[in-house]
């Protein structure tokens, strides 16, 4: 049994496994160009690592840290975002040719691909009952809605600039989305698309990650160097609204973020610094650094 981190390391064509026991490396396993995102299943037994400008998704074997598969398709094109349903489907989005792909992790075959219709699909998020994928379309300022169970296009709905970090907050309903170009957080009703609440972040907002409690959305902001913090349940004059409470200095580049199981920690890739900021959740505040690879930036928690 133990606690690990897996950091995808982008220019460098790897993955660090890090024991988080004495935060230190264990394992360098060697991926397809460019690797920058990660699922990993429910039952944590395989990771799979989309290769962006390799044009691969690498299956990996968590037991040993091993890559057992590659899987390539003509039309991959950047692939990117990767999502895992309760029923153990993997979705993809393939940023330029704004494709998903289906893939079934029993066989690791792809099963199924269909277009958006829009620019450049990025990420996968899933909604809290899992019956609908929100693809935030960075090149057409908007998010894709899918039918999960059909594997089909829904509908469409505007955002602000550039959106790409997503996430749904299962307490509230409510859908999180981080919009580059604008520096902004827009919180939305998923069932009419209404914005309900707006809120100015960093530059450059990258990823949301909510802490285990659905407390916090972490969103690190790309090009200040800092994490935004969220507080989710904030009270002002009187109404329970999701208000910025912290910006917690980080290292160079910030993107990928997770927490541990219990959410007493929090992981940030620090790509240009090719660190991990290690964060007190409690204390909202770094704690130390773990040096991994050259560019990290997808990163997934394991406990096993």
């Amino acid at each position: 049994m133990g606690e690990y981190l897996i950091v995808l390391n982008k220019d460098e064509d790897s993955v660090s496994i890090v024991d988080l026991d004495d935060s230190e490396i264990v394992k360098e396993v060697e991926t397809g160009h460019n690797p920058h995102e990660i699922a990993v299943t429910p039952d944590g037994r395989k990771s799979y690592i989309s290769c962006s400008l390799g044009n691969e998704l690498d299956v990996m074997d968590n037991d040993d840290f091993d890559i057992v598969k590659k899987i390539e398709h003509e039309d991959f094109d950047f692939p990117h975002g990767v999502g895992i349903s309760e029923d153990k489907r993997l979705f993809l989005a393939s940023t330029y040719s704004s494709m998903i792909f289906v893939i079934d992790t029993e066989k690791d075959e792809i099963v199924n691909h269909f277009p958006t219709g829009k620019k450049h699909s990025h990420m996968i998020t899933f909604s809290s009952d899992g019956e609908k994928v929100f693809v935030p379309n960075i090149g057409s300022d908007n998010v894709t809605v899918l039918d999960a169970v059909e594997e089909e296009v829904m509908d469409h709905f505007d955002v602000g600039g550039g959106p790409e970090g997503t996430a749904f907050h299962s307490k509230s309903g409510l859908f999180y989305v981080a919009n580059q170009k604008d520096g902004t957080l827009f919180v939305i009703d998923p069932e009419d698309y209404e914005v309900e609440f707006k809120r100015r972040l960093g530059t450059t907002p990258i990823r949301i990650v909510f802490s285990p409690d659905e407390k916090y959305a972490f969103i690190p902001n790309r090009e200040s160097d800092d994490v935004s913090v969220i507080q989710t349940d904030f009270e002002r004059n009187g109404e329970i609204v999701p208000w910025e409470i912290k910006r917690i200095p980080v290292g160079v580049w910030p993107g990928g973020t997770a927490f541990d199981s219990e959410g007493k920690r929090a992981y940030v890739a620090n790509n240009k610094t090719n660190d991990i900021s290690v964060i007190d959740v409690d204390e909202l505040e770094e704690v130390k650094r773990i040096p991994v690879g050259i560019h990290p930036d997808g990163m997934a928690y394991l406990k096993k």
